[in-house]
């Protein structure tokens, strides 16, 4: 912990966050966890979360695909 640090206080309320119900990025714990998305290092991070959401989501989609084809492919998965 550095000095002068809060031992009390989480990494999370000093860090950025992207207010989904109100599309405004904060600083700190100010809305509840449900409408958050974060934590981000800086603000322009936290500005731009809906488009990285939107991207890990394609990749975890090819991910998934790609583990179903090889499932298909190996018959991982056939009862026998």
């Amino acid at each position: 912990m550095s000095r002068g640090e809060d031992p009390y206080m989480s990494s999370g309320e000093r860090k950025y966050w992207y207010n989904t119900s109100s599309s405004e990025v904060e600083y700190g714990y100010l809305s509840p966890a449900v409408d958050r998305v974060g934590p981000f290092d800086t603000a322009e991070e936290a500005g731009n979360a809906m488009h990285t959401l939107r991207e890990r989501s394609e990749a975890w989609a090819v991910e998934e695909a790609i583990d179903e084809d090889w499932r298909k492919a190996t018959d991982v998965d056939r009862k026998q």
